[in-house]
């Protein structure tokens, strides 16, 4: 910016004080509000922060600390030991309960104990218990303490730290309401040369108008005001307005995605039996995903009983033999029992899979996002909570190229313009699939996906493709931010939060 723009784009007060430095070069917030020049010191402080973003005027600003009395009656009244010093006398000692007399309310305790302090007198452990005076106390008959100097001075005016004895200080501190410290901040304002150059081109204070209203057209005053000429590179504050946090608005833009697809959102309980988490999706019984290192299984209750006698006898008869599937199963005993414990879903295929139960026919298109639990070591990739993407679409005309479309449709629209489908496993689809994008120069898993096995269909008698996918939604964030650790994006970091970009 040239300085015909920096003296084009000065605003009134701004003008102002360049003005009261240019016969000075130097000046205080004080000096200008007694010279009434600005009426208050924010009006100054205004002017020059702004200045000195644009490099016209330097601000120096020190500050020192000060210590001022709270209770100046104590000047008159005295501190409780010297009025100890002055019950006490030439006589040299007293007793304890002559001296309560004299000092009543408590101010004898008091006096006693900073009489000791400072080595003025002594107490005797005798019956009558003596305060007498040491040779330091008699010499303070007549003389002042260091403390009263001090309180003194401060009866008189704030006295800096820099005349001021610590230790002394550090004493009057000790005693509550006694004195207090302040800060004392001075600030100058002084020019700089580029102020110097701006202020010989010439500065005209007038009227600074910042709206155009009505009256001011009307009443022709618009003719001899100044326009503020808006600098759309001088310095202000950041502005963070209100919005969602960033992974609302990523489950907001996935839900959105879905809807568009013609899919309806479903969702079903945290806790659930065993018998809908693993058993009807053909996980056996001895599967290493059942042991307890991997589900949270629950106390209370600890078991959720089936009511359903009929599903229970077809998936204990698909577990053990294939129930007329064309499996062999996975042979021996199955275990209503192990069945029925409950836990807390490990995947929300737990509502794909009660949804299929209770609408078997086509056309099913539904999808959930929502919390899953495993009993994972938190660490930069791992939680034991998180959440998962998970559907299923029931069509007579479903296969293995639309389950293909689908995924790549979703994660096209995600942003993804690389994508890959490699062969995976999975207990309950066939065949199944794993889905890969390229991000940072790198192939990266998000999900899985597959058609459900007949094992998994037959018990509800589904008698069409079932298309299956389940995909990371916290791995999909750290992929769209570019984050590391997982558990940045939980942690409650206002700045973090403040500076995320809106998608």
């Amino acid at each position: 910016m040239n300085t015909s723009e920096i003296r084009d784009g000065l605003s009134h007060n701004e003008k102002r004080l360049l003005l009261a430095l240019k016969e000075t070069g130097t000046v205080t917030p004080a000096e200008l509000i007694a010279s009434r020049t600005f009426d208050i010191e924010v009006e100054v402080m205004g002017a020059a922060s702004w200045l000195s973003s644009k490099g016209l005027v330097r601000m120096d600003e020190s500050s020192s600390k000060f210590y001022v009395m709270i209770d100046k009656g104590i000047i008159s009244k005295g501190l409780p030991e010297r009025r100890a010093l002055a019950a006490i006398g030439d006589r040299g000692s007293i007793g304890m309960a002559e001296l309560a007399s004299c000092l009543p309310g408590g101010d004898d305790k008091i006096a006693v104990g900073w009489l000791k302090r400072k080595g003025l007198a002594d107490i005797s452990k005798d019956e009558e218990r003596t305060v007498t005076l040491t040779d330091k106390g008699k010499a303070a008959l007549t003389g002042k303490m260091k403390d009263e100097e001090m309180l003194e001075r401060m009866s008189k005016g704030a006295v800096s730290e820099n005349d001021a004895d610590i230790s002394v200080i550090k004493d009057l501190k000790g005693r509550q309401g006694m004195i207090d410290e302040k800060i004392i901040t001075e600030r100058s304002i002084s020019l700089t040369d580029l102020g110097k150059k701006i202020i010989k081109m010439g500065i005209e204070v007038k009227e600074e108008v910042t709206q155009l209203t009505v009256e001011l057209i009307q009443s022709g005053r618009w003719k001899d005001a100044e326009f503020r000429r808006y600098d759309v590179q001088t310095f202000a504050p950041s502005a963070f307005p209100a919005k969602k946090h960033p992974l609302s608005r990523l489950a907001d833009e996935i839900r959105n995605i879905f809807v568009q697809m013609g899919f309806t959102e479903i969702d079903e309980e945290y806790v659930q039996p065993a018998f809908w988490n693993m058993d009807v999706l053909f996980t056996p019984q001895d599967h290493p995903a059942r042991d307890i290192q991997d589900t949270f299984y629950l106390s209370d209750p600890s078991s959720i009983r089936i009511d359903d006698a009929g599903l229970v006898r077809k998936v204990k008869d698909i577990h053990e033999t294939g129930g007329g599937t064309g499996s062999a199963g996975w042979g021996g005993t199955w275990s209503v029992e192990k069945a029925e414990q409950a836990l807390l879903r490990t995947h929300t295929t737990v509502n794909t899979i009660k949804h299929l139960s209770a609408h078997p026919d086509p056309p099913v298109k539904v999808f959930s996002l929502s919390r899953i639990f495993r009993n994972e070591s938190i660490d930069a990739t791992h939680l034991p909570e998180f959440t998962q993407i998970e559907g299923i679409i029931v069509d007579e005309k479903g296969d293995f190229d639309m389950l293909v479309s689908l995924v790549k449709g979703f994660y096209g629209r995600m942003g993804f313009d690389k994508i890959r489908i490699r062969p995976a496993y999975f207990p309950y689809t066939e065949p199944s699939l794993e889905i890969e994008v390229f991000f940072n120069g790198k192939w990266m898993e998000l999900g899985g996906a597959g058609i459900f096995r007949p094992e998994v269909t037959a018990p509800f008698n589904v008698k069409y493709p079932v298309l299956a996918w389940g995909f990371g939604f916290e791995r999909l964030a750290m992929l769209k931010w570019n984050i590391k650790d997982i558990r940045d994006l939980y942690i409650s970091d206002m700045d973090l939060l403040r500076k995320n970009t809106i998608f």
